[in-house]
């Protein structure tokens, strides 16, 4: 009976997390280049510099990605600073 409680609670945890989860998706523009784009991907949202110039490549192919996931409260930061550099950028 423990088991089935514990496992129980597991599923509940991970369906809120799963449910609370946003997204950070950045907008494809012709204003900021390539380069400004990835060194912000990489101050803002940790991102390493292969990861970053990947995010790059699908956020100009597919007019916007999701360069992050998380909860609205640490993604609103990143939002912010993203923002503040001109680059469009929303969560959903």
């Amino acid at each position: 009976m423990a088991n089935y409680k514990e496992k129980y609670e597991q599923d509940v945890l991970t369906l809120e997390q799963t449910i609370d989860t946003k997204q950070l998706l950045v907008h494809n523009d012709e204003v900021n280049t390539f380069d400004w784009v990835i060194d912000t991907l990489i101050e803002v949202c940790k991102h390493q510099r292969e990861q970053a110039e990947q995010c790059a490549i699908l956020i100009h192919t597919k007019g916007k990605y999701a360069v992050k996931e998380g909860s609205l409260d640490k993604l609103r930061p990143m939002k912010d600073a993203i923002s503040s550099r001109g680059i469009g950028v929303t969560i959903e």
